[in-house]
């Protein structure tokens, strides 16, 4: 199967210091043999079929990478343990997988691989990798339900049939494959008329979405002052799903809402406390929208399109934070926004596969990244001030998961957290997601550039709390 321009731009737009695996961590209760868990996934891989696909890279990338079947597919090199000391801490732990999850995936067998992690008194942790060429955050949720149980005595999966897969295509044989499908593209993307009316106002709608990003630029704030270097910091709240239900009974608004009114007022608050200038300045975010269709509900690869809201990067009272924060997600969604990002891709002219070569030299030994890598730039002084930013300042994204609880090897999974995926001069990122009645706000940074994340945590699960209190209080009354 050939990749889609969209899960081709994340190997594309990979780089050393931008590595573009989806990273989830989970938490089980207990220390739990590695054997066990080995056991329990292994036994599971038969049933996801991408699990045990490679990349086919065409020579000289005539066309995007394909999925195959992998000839030489060994679980043993995906399902591995890594050893803490005993009484490691869950923080130790963390920063631990934080490393782990640096390094690049190896591009010439099935991109994931998951880490066992022991050593935490009490605990045992599962770092899942999965390249983003791969699966995005929906099909990434859609992929537990299939390798967690649903309860701790849950009957073993039936046995997989013995793989027998064909071997690889020769270079020849990519070739000549892609240069017909080439051709066959070209003939059946010949106009034959002007884009329909929706279409023509979508396109026009994303056009003045652009146009936006270089008439109204947004603030410089400390986590974008510099090209991103490889290390990643994590920390992470959680919260009880009925909290955000009791704050949007009580003030209106969304559960998105809610967390983008406690995310922007905390990070407004950060930047206060440090001293920048934000008088009369916004954050500019990038909200990722599924847009996987019910038809679309069992497959792998990436359905997103974006949004991008503007709010106040000043601090401000809460209840008037949320009413801006619902008044312009109003504004958003009535736009059309996300369908019209989605039109771009779908009417945009695609970049020629055999462009984007040099990319793949990423993560071989002659990859230009590398060094960079190696040596990040320095992050430069503020000198007073820095100048406005016509790009975005974060991603904040919002998975819903699995809302009962699961089980792996018969244990249950009591935490969940993930490293977000970060690049160029975004040294801040931060996924919301849902799990078993819970609700929890990751935070992944750049240490350079965000040397204390655990006070902007603090601040944003402060912010919420606050919210909270204000809820109960109205609800009270």
């Amino acid at each position: 199967m050939r990749l889609s321009e969209q899960d081709a731009s994340f190997l594309y737009t990979e780089t050393a210091s931008g590595p573009m695996q989806t990273a989830g961590i989970i938490i089980i209760d207990g220390e739990v043999p590695f054997e066990d868990i080995y056991q329990h996934y292994a036994s599971r891989v038969h049933l996801v079929p991408r699990l045990r696909q490679r990349l086919v890279i065409v020579p000289m990338n005539l066309a995007h990478p394909k999925w195959v079947d992998d000839p030489d597919f060994d679980v043993s090199n995906h399902i591995v343990h890594h050893p803490l000391h005993q009484g490691a801490t869950l923080d130790e732990a963390l920063q631990a997988i934080c490393k782990i999850n640096e390094a690049l995936m190896d591009r010439d067998i099935p991109m994931w691989k998951f880490f066992v992690v022991t050593g935490v008194p009490g605990k045992t942790l599962v770092l899942q990798q999965a390249h983003h060429a791969m699966i995005d955050g929906a099909s990434g949720v859609q992929m537990t339900t299939v390798l967690f149980d649903y309860e701790p005595d849950a009957e073993p999966p039936e046995a997989a049939e013995e793989w027998n897969p064909p071997p690889l295509q020769s270079a020849a044989e990519l070739i000549t494959e892609a240069l017909r499908e080439n051709a066959e593209e070209a003939l059946r993307n010949v106009p034959t008329s002007l884009p329909d009316a929706n279409t023509s106002d979508q396109l026009q709608n994303v056009t003045r979405t652009m146009v936006q990003f270089f008439t109204e630029p947004v603030i410089t704030a400390p986590w974008n002052a510099s090209l991103l270097g490889p290390k990643r910091a994590l920390k992470f709240s959680e919260f009880d799903f009925g909290e955000f239900r009791e704050i949007r009974r009580a003030i209106g608004g969304t559960i998105n809402d809610v967390a983008l009114t406690a995310i922007t007022e905390g990070a407004a608050r950060y930047l206060e406390a440090h001293e920048e200038r934000t008088e009369n300045q916004k954050f500019r975010l990038m909200c990722p929208v599924n847009v996987r269709t019910e038809s679309d509900s069992g497959d792998m690869g990436n359905k997103v399109s974006a949004i991008f809201p503007m709010l106040p990067a000043y601090s401000m009272d809460l209840l008037e934070r949320h009413q801006v924060v619902c008044e312009e997600t109003e504004r958003v969604k009535s736009s059309g926004a996300a369908q019209a990002m989605t039109a771009l891709q779908e009417n945009a002219v695609s970049i020629p596969p055999v462009s984007m070569a040099p990319t793949l030299l990423v993560g071989t030994r002659f990859d230009p990244t590398r060094l960079l890598a190696a040596n990040p730039l320095p992050v430069p002084p503020k000198f007073g001030g820095r100048p406005p930013s016509f790009g975005i300042n974060f991603v904040v994204t919002n998975v819903p998961g699995v809302m009962v609880p699961q089980y792996i090897a018969g244990h249950h999974i009591s935490g969940q957290t993930a490293i977000m995926m970060m690049s160029g001069n975004l040294g801040l990122g931060i996924a919301v997601g849902s799990f078993n009645g819970k609700m929890v706000f990751n935070l992944t940074a750049d240490p350079r550039l965000v040397p204390d994340l655990d006070q902007l945590n603090e601040l944003i699960s402060g912010c919420f709390n606050e919210l909270l209190t204000i809820a109960r209080d109205k609800n009270a009354a």
